[in-house]
């Protein structure tokens, strides 16, 4: 999505209702600073907020996320568009989120083998000794059960069953036996075990 495009458009849209930035911000129950981002291509209204958007400038979202008024027989073909961007903008998130996972696991274990490395084999006085174990464990759960979190919010798992995409709970993700990012759980669909693997989006065929 062209998000300088969507921008403009919002800003020509409350210009036509005679509103200002801090009045539309007021109506929306946000800052006018984040008014100011969307009409300079900064950033995008939160979906949250999208439809009461829409209903103060008399659009709909079809046209917001476009940015430009819809004729009746392009609709369709442009809500398709909209919906196709917004599939691929949330995959790219997922993937970003994923690639993070190793970039804050990967790291943190390391040097958590290096410290118990160090520990074990470098003379030290043992109150110190102990103490580095014991700052590498902590280091490596604590950076485990983050990574854990990421994963569990980026994308779907996939049930090789029905093959239904869904977010299992935390916990769920976490207590799973897993193979690389495929885990063993209870699909909430058909109520089969299996390995569910990892998938970035909801629809089959997206990817």
């Amino acid at each position: 999505m062209d998000q300088i495009k969507i921008g403009k458009f919002i800003a020509s849209c409350r210009k036509e209702q005679g509103m200002t930035q801090a009045y539309l911000a007021e109506k929306l129950g946000i800052s006018d600073r984040a008014v100011s981002k969307w009409e300079t291509g900064k950033s995008l209204p939160d979906s949250g907020i999208m439809l009461d958007l829409c209903e103060l400038l008399y659009i709909n979202v079809n046209e917001l996320l476009s940015g430009e008024r819809i004729m009746t027989e392009t609709y369709n073909r442009k809500a398709e568009e909209n919906m196709l961007a917004m599939s691929r903008e949330i995959e790219e998130k997922n993937r970003q989120m994923l690639n993070l996972e190793y970039l804050v696991a990967g790291p943190a274990t390391i040097a958590g083998i290096v410290m118990c490395g160090i520990a074990s084999f470098v003379d030290m006085p043992n109150g110190l000794r102990i103490g580095l174990i014991a700052f590498a464990i902590v280091l490596i759960v604590t950076v485990a059960f983050v990574a854990v979190g990421i994963e569990q919010k980026a994308g779907y798992y996939e049930c090789l069953v029905c093959h239904d995409r869904h977010v299992p709970t935390y916990w769920q993700t976490n207590l799973a036996p897993h193979k690389g990012r495929s885990r063993y759980m209870k699909c909430p669909v058909c109520g089969k075990w299996s390995y569910q693997k990892k998938v970035l989006t909801k629809e089959a065929g997206l990817q």
